[in-house]
């Protein structure tokens, strides 16, 4: 699945996924949720993010993790 928001460059951020015209990584955003914090928090946080960022990463996390084969030992 293509994720537009989502931008992945060997010389942005070291080549983390980040929101795409930031260096927000993806995964700042999914442990501030994990945490609790509210997505109008996030955005107040980062005002260079849009709703459609937020759950962009979240997509793009779900997606991620389908295309794993996690061992579970």
């Amino acid at each position: 699945m293509a994720h537009e928001r989502i931008e992945i460059n060997p010389k942005i951020m070291g080549g983390k996924p980040v929101i795409r015209g930031t260096r927000i990584p993806v995964e700042l955003i999914l442990r501030k949720l994990g945490s609790g914090m509210p997505s109008e928090k996030i955005l107040a946080d980062h005002p260079n993010l849009r709703p459609d960022d937020i759950r962009a990463a979240q997509a793009f996390a779900a997606d991620y993790l389908a295309d794993e084969e996690l061992v579970y030992r």
